[in-house]
């Protein structure tokens, strides 16, 4: 390991980039702790720490929320956009052809999510300010409308700065910006939450303890195996002679990873899942009785843990396959393929390998989705053999925490063996 830290260290771009990355995520943390006037925040944290809905939001956002920071959201509207626009681009015939025309196509693209982020946020930090002026209405009695707009504004431009730090991390291809930031964050709340337990330490808390230590260990193994595992498909290029040179006749094979999406499946699984229970929350105080006692019916739906869990495995898997099929395109590769002479052994060039080759992923991607669903969930199974609720916030924390160290390091290894390739 430090002789993989001495060779990063030596190549100056790439510890510049890291340096850089990492002076992005402390520009991030001091963000997180600018509260935005007119609110006792120290308030807040209570209200947080008793709610799961609220308490998953306040992970995914880094501790903001409870801080009632200028960057409260996170990056949850920036999420949310891209959500919207890979749907989309899945239905319109326009968004689907230009999300095919390769660098201007995914600019053009990612131009109209960042737009789409300014309204969101805005209707977000709406929604989340009234969920907590409902939630604790003594913080919020001099909060009138200026205050109001003038809070959401803030909030809207501080989701557009941090959408603007995860472009800049994601540019210096040392990691995902976005997920970094999530792992930033939940990473800084790590010794308060460490703090916490031995502060409340009691003997009959051993065994929950000892649960909690198990979970984290299966999810650690788990989420290491279905992100390093993968298939790998025999390719066989074809000899060619040019002039009195002979080219080809290599054996290799392309490598199918069990779970291409990596960590945002799950991200996406809690963005959606979270949508439904914030705006019953804001509805449930309207003075239409059926509109609020449809309100009333979601919150005690989602307060279901059998429901909830069940809803976050089908999430879980879903966004798997769905991720899987945005960013693996068998036709695109069976054509390169057969564009260098290459072909799967048994199988025809061209569209018969495209179909083998779909075929493949679906199978080996059911294995990852079915894995990565059960290890979402198991933290909710083992909250309801301890009776308590830390351990759910804590293994969906291990979960994205670990899946984004394995996608960085991946990163700056394909970053080093590059550079070995360009020595040779």
């Amino acid at each position: 390991m430090f002789k993989k830290l001495s060779q990063i260290w030596k190549i100056k771009d790439l510890r510049n980039s890291i340096l850089f990355v990492m002076g992005m995520l402390v520009i991030f943390r001091v963000i997180a702790h600018i509260p935005i006037p007119g609110v006792a925040a120290a308030g807040l944290k209570q209200v947080f720490s008793s709610n799961q809905i609220l308490g998953l939001l306040n992970i995914f956002s880094g501790g903001t929320m409870e801080n009632f920071s200028v960057a409260m959201l996170g990056i949850a509207p920036y999420i949310t956009a891209s959500i919207i626009f890979q749907l989309l681009a899945m239905v319109v015939p326009y968004l689907e052809e230009l999300s095919k025309e390769g660098e201007y196509g995914r600019q053009k693209i990612n131009q109209w999510t960042r737009l789409l982020t300014i309204p969101l946020a805005f209707f977000q930090s709406f929604a989340m300010i009234s969920l907590l002026k409902r939630s604790v209405p003594d913080l919020f009695s001099d909060f009138g409308a200026w205050e109001m707009i003038t809070a959401m504004v803030t909030i809207t431009a501080g989701t557009i700065f941090l959408m603007w730090l995860g472009e800049l991390i994601s540019e210096k291809h040392v990691g995902n910006g976005i997920s970094l930031l999530i792992f930033a964050g939940i990473i800084s709340g790590l010794p308060t939450a460490v703090g916490s337990i031995l502060y409340t330490y009691d003997q009959s808390q051993i065994i929950n303890m000892l649960i909690f230590a198990v979970i984290a260990i299966v999810t650690i193994v788990g989420v290491v195996v279905i992100t390093e595992g993968q298939r790998n498909i025999p390719v066989s290029y074809a000899r060619r002679i040019r002039g009195n040179k002979m080219y080809g006749g290599v054996d290799t094979h392309l490598p199918l990873r069990v779970n291409q999406a990596g960590v945002i499946p799950i991200i996406f699984a809690i963005s959606i899942i979270l949508l439904p229970s914030m705006v019953a929350q804001m509805l449930v105080g309207v003075k239409t009785a059926w509109l609020a006692a449809a309100a009333q019916w979601i919150i005690q739906l989602f307060e279901n843990q059998l429901f909830y869990g069940i809803i976050y495995f089908v999430l879980v898997v879903v966004f798997t396959y769905f991720y899987t099929a945005i960013i693996f395109h068998p036709d695109q590769i069976a054509e390169n393929l057969q564009k260098q002479g290459g072909f799967v052994p048994g199988i025809r060039p061209g569209r018969p390998t495209a179909e083998y080759l779909q075929k493949v992923v679906t199978r080996i991607v059911f294995t990852g989705a079915l894995f990565l669903g059960v290890i979402a969930v198991l933290p909710l199974i083992t909250a309801q053999i301890t009776d308590t609720q830390n351990l759910v916030v804590g293994g969906t924390s291990l979960l994205i925490v670990v899946s984004v160290v394995i996608e960085t390091v991946n990163q700056i290894n394909g970053q080093l063996s590059m550079r070995d390739y360009e020595e040779i």
